[in-house]
């Protein structure tokens, strides 16, 4: 059998052109080895799986290389890799430094790739420091690592420092998509899209996943397939999802949950997908901002059409249920509970009110011929003649005998009430939907609501004194501590008002008790403005930290006090012998 390379090392760039997604780095490198310009000190940072290693070999490579250089010449006597992972000590390090003064039998440099540097100890680190910062000519260093927060100070200043970005979901695409044609593969864009996604940036571990993928499903790359060998969550899972929520199919989608969890997914992982999801169909919503979604053509023709469906005000209610439920996810004990609820509550949204179905219910005439009643006809008053001498006819006019329209409606709800069944509780309260109690109010409720509020000018000012203003300031407390403020009500009772004109001024000895009050503040000027009759009235609150504070007073302390204010307490304790 034939020895398999895996494509991460099969494919691995050779030069800068090769490699993905980090032109920015590639085209410095080359330009400073171009214009002789390259420090002997260089620090590659960033994610696992970026290309840091693979172009500290290239660079080392390069500038090494001359005009008679063989294309295969790749100067493995120059070029020394060292793990700081397993060679992290202090002797690992003077032997380093011991080879360093030795100069290159071919090329120019030579080249030390340290990898994980942040791996070495303390004293390794100070043992370097000199060698890194004044190296002979021909030696230069690349040190690589995931996480130069590690790195001491001291180095990074010694350094020139290049940070290596995440690649992108389409860069990773695209290459795979050439690997495919290399390897004689018929891949679906949504499958390499799949692919790209779960490897989260990084190029070396698109290349595994490809190679397990392959692997599975052979010559012919499906969506399907890579989604069943990678146990994924597709877009179509939440196209799914989006379309029952839509629809308010409550029992439906929760039972789509249920299969989420019955194939091995964490409820987390799926509201997280979710809210992504409708962010997605957020940025579909206008053309501009459709550059952000980085999916393939077709999936974006999906993504469209779905989010035509929805309107703004529904996708941002649902990002943020979504992600409230993802951040109460860990601290929850009913995990798949808060998942079901947030489900059940984005199935509720609407696009226009709180309910889905806000139309009218209209009771059919078959219904109460049914039960026996005629149709009422009611007619409408005559309208009156144009006429500029005629005065207007008042309502005494109409003979009392004739039957009004509202004593039609009254037999009308009497008959409905007699065959009605008794299902409701007895309450005197209870109105029903047909009765005229429940018309009235809905009447007064509509007058309430066309009211026009006074101008300020209007608005009464009546004078007051200061105990008009201690009265009504007693009656807030005590109705604040009816409703259970006891907190609030004891910070109210810390200072007396003082009346300034028409402005309640009042001082604490701290700013908590400020900040406490003034969340208040409203309710407490329209219980003063109403009961003064006065809306002139203002609050003041000062800070004053200066002012007398109270201590806890020692038994002693306390019995010399009460002694001062009465003698008769030392001889009461000589008499009875008491003690303190």
């Amino acid at each position: 059998m034939e020895h398999f390379v895996v494509s991460a090392r099969k494919y691995r760039p050779q030069t800068f052109k090769d490699v993905v997604g980090q032109e920015a780095i590639t085209n410095t490198l080359t330009n400073a080895i171009a214009n002789n310009h390259l420090a002997q000190a260089l620090l590659f940072t960033g994610p696992r799986g970026v290309g840091k290693t693979t172009c500290a070999r290239i660079l080392a490579k390069m500038i090494n290389q001359d005009d008679n250089t063989r294309t295969d010449e790749d100067f493995a006597f120059n070029i020394f890799e060292l793990d700081a992972a397993s060679n992290n000590s202090v002797d690992d390090i003077r032997n380093l430094t011991d080879q360093v003064r030795i100069p290159p039998q071919v090329g120019k440099y030579k080249v030390y790739i340290i990898d994980e540097v942040h791996m070495l100890s303390q004293s390794a680190f100070n043992a370097f420091l000199k060698t890194l910062e004044e190296p002979p000519k021909h030696c230069i260093f690349i040190l690589a690592t995931t996480e130069k927060h590690k790195i001491i100070p001291t180095i990074l200043s010694r350094c020139q420092i290049f940070d290596f970005k995440r690649i992108t979901i389409t860069d990773i695409k695209e290459y795979l998509k050439h690997i495919a044609k290399e390897q004689g593969i018929e891949a679906e864009d949504d499958a390499l899209h799949i692919i790209a996604q779960k490897a989260d940036g990084a190029m070396r571990d698109a290349l595994s996943i490809f190679d397990r993928v392959v692997s599975f499903a052979g010559k012919q790359l499906t969506r399907q397939a890579v989604t069943e060998n990678l146990n994924v969550l597709d877009y179509e899972t939440f196209i799914i999802s989006t379309e029952l929520i839509l629809e308010g199919k409550i029992p439906e989608l929760l039972i789509q949950f249920n299969e989420i969890l019955a194939r091995g997914f964490e409820g987390h992982h799926y509201i997280i997908g979710l809210a992504s999801h409708f962010r997605d169909l957020l940025v579909c919503k206008t053309p501009e901002t459709i550059a952000l979604l980085e999916v393939g053509d077709d999936t974006k023709l999906k993504y469209q059409k779905q989010s035509e469906k929805t309107s703004m005000e529904f996708l941002v209610n649902a990002i943020e249920l979504a992600n409230t439920c993802d951040l109460k996810f860990k601290s929850s004990k009913n995990q798949r509970l808060l998942v079901e609820l947030c489900l059940m509550q984005l199935a509720s949204l609407s696009f226009e009110s709180e309910k889905k179905n806000n139309n009218t219910f209209i009771i059919p005439a078959s219904y109460f011929k049914t039960l026996g009643v005629q149709p009422v006809k009611i007619t409408p008053p005559l309208p009156k003649e144009k006429n500029e001498n005629a005065d207007t006819t008042s309502l005494s006019e109409f003979p009392p005998e004739e039957p009004t329209p509202e004593k039609e409606i009254e037999e009308v709800a009497e008959k409905l009430a007699a065959k009605r069944p008794e299902i409701m509780m007895k309450s005197e309260k209870m109105a029903s939907g047909l009765s005229l109690t429940s018309i009235r109010k809905r009447k007064e409720h509509q007058i309430r609501q066309m009211e026009v509020i006074l101008d300020e000018e209007e608005l009464p000012r009546e004078s007051f004194e200061q105990k008009d203003l201690d009265k009504a300031w007693k009656d807030y407390v005590t109705k604040i501590e009816k409703k259970g403020k006891f907190n609030l009500a004891s910070i109210l009772r810390i200072d007396n008002p003082k009346l300034e004109g028409t402005t309640v001024t009042l001082e604490f000895p701290n700013a908590t008790n400020k900040v406490e009050l003034e969340r208040e503040k409203s309710d407490l000027l329209r219980q003063l403005r109403t009961t003064l009759n006065n809306f002139d009235v203002d609050l003041e609150i000062s800070v004053n930290e200066t002012k007398e504070r109270q201590y806890v007073y020692t038994p002693q302390e306390k019995y010399q006090k009460l002694r001062e204010k009465n003698k008769n307490i030392e001889l009461l304790k000589k008499t009875f012998d008491l003690d303190l």
